[in-house]
């Protein structure tokens, strides 16, 4: 998995309530269980019409949000199904943080396995970011994971809550195999002294 430290980029904005996770990847692309690939099928609904056409007027669509990196979004972000494709989704199209006033727990858990940054601010804070992400392209924010900080475009700090294990693990790159494997040298010797203690086993 990759780390997550700070992260200057552009960021879309996606006023939304209730965004759940049929919206973000829709059921007929759950059949893969490969994490890349999803991010052509992001907002599938919102983005083309019945005939496979880009909507010009979906955010993602337009030219100034191409590369975002960064979503601003309404409440209750990843709501519905629990389905783990949405991050995957989200990441693959180059998403590494999202912003929203609050989300479904087990999307928001998941985000973390998987590289992403959810961060939740008050309305009134997210209010200003989502305007600071209509300026387009030009304007970038800044996402210090270390310090707990969004800065906007015009240099406005908010700063964010984060549970300090889910800090470690995406500051660390490490996903839950990753954390596995942090404990290697413990796992074998415990498998030797084991081997040993009990080698009929």
């Amino acid at each position: 998995m990759d780390k997550f430290d700070t992260l200057t980029g552009i960021a879309a904005p996606m006023p939304l309530i209730n965004i759940d996770t049929d919206m973000i990847i829709p059921k007929q692309f759950l059949k893969t269980i490969k994490r890349s690939g999803l991010g052509v099928n992001l907002f599938d609904e919102m983005r083309y019409d019945d005939d496979g056409n880009e909507i010009p007027e979906f955010v993602l669509n337009q030219p100034q949000y191409r590369e975002t990196e960064i979503l601003v979004a309404g409440d209750n972000f990843g709501c519905g199904s629990s389905r783990e494709h949405a991050p995957w989704a989200i990441k693959d199209f180059g998403i590494r943080c999202v912003i929203a006033p609050s989300y479904a727990d087990i999307f928001y858990n998941n985000c973390f396995k998987n590289g992403i940054l959810p961060i939740a601010l008050p309305q009134e804070q997210v209010d200003i970011l989502m305007k600071d992400a209509e300026k387009g392209a030009n304007a970038r924010m800044t996402i210090d994971l270390e310090s707990q900080t969004v800065t906007t475009s015009d240099g406005e700090v908010f700063s964010f809550e984060v549970d300090p294990f889910k800090k470690h693990c995406l500051m660390n790159g490490l996903d839950d195999i990753g954390l596995t494997m942090e404990k290697v040298s413990a796992i074998d010797n415990f498998e030797d002294q084991a081997s040993q203690a009990r080698p009929w086993v």
